[in-house]
Parts: C-alpha cells; structure tokens; sequence
C-alpha cells in the first residue's frame, strides 16, 4: 500500500475504524462495509449527493471523473479539501457527511431493487 493511503488510516480515526480496498488503480475508503472515499493518484476524494454536493462546490473542488470508451464520466466523489488532509477533526467531519451520503445513495438503490 502506498504511503498517502497508509496516511488515510490515521487521519480518520476520529472518525471510526476505516479500511481501505484496493479498486481499479485506486483504493476505496470504507467504514462498516460502506465506501465514503476514494483515493486515486494521491488525491483523496469524499462521496457527495444532492444534499453535500453544494459544500464541494462552493470551494471549487473538482468532481472525480475517469475516461471510458473515449467519454468522461463523472462519479459522485468530490476531492476533499486541503483542510481536512491537515486537521482529524475536520477530516471527521467531512468523512461524516460523506459516509451520510453513502448511506442515502445505498438506501436509494434498496428501494429501487425492491420495486423492480
């Protein structure tokens, strides 16, 4: 595991016992088997939705996007701002929200399997 991922682990503790998967050329952050996070290319990136979305957006932070058959698409992750690399308490903070909307969205899709 490369270092920034390693430093992942430590700067959520206040946030709860996290772990980290590996996915694609990245690595997913995941409290209670819920992702909230994602790392790529030593840039961590917090799971954002319509109730979140806007504190990402206010601070011009970027929307995590990858090419695919020569289309980008974009994923419900924001980067994370600088402050919450440098502070666990914002860091708590930001994951919580974060792991919120994770919550919703993996609620959202239960509703939508069971109508189907």
């Amino acid at each position: 595991m490369d270092e920034f991922s390693e430093y992942m682990l430590d700067l959520f503790r206040l946030f709860g016992r996290i772990t980290l998967r590996r996915m694609f050329a990245g690595r997913g952050l995941f409290r209670d088997g819920i992702m909230f996070g994602l790392v790529y290319d030593e840039t961590l990136y917090l799971k954002a939705d319509a109730e979140n979305a806007i504190d990402f957006q206010r601070l011009n932070l970027k929307q995590f996007e990858y090419a695919r058959q020569g289309r980008l698409i974009a994923l419900s992750y924001y980067q994370a701002p600088d402050i919450v690399l440098e502070d666990q308490n914002e860091a708590a903070i930001w994951a919580r929200r974060s792991f919120e909307a994770a919550l919703r969205a993996d609620a959202s899709k239960s509703k939508k399997r069971r109508r189907d």
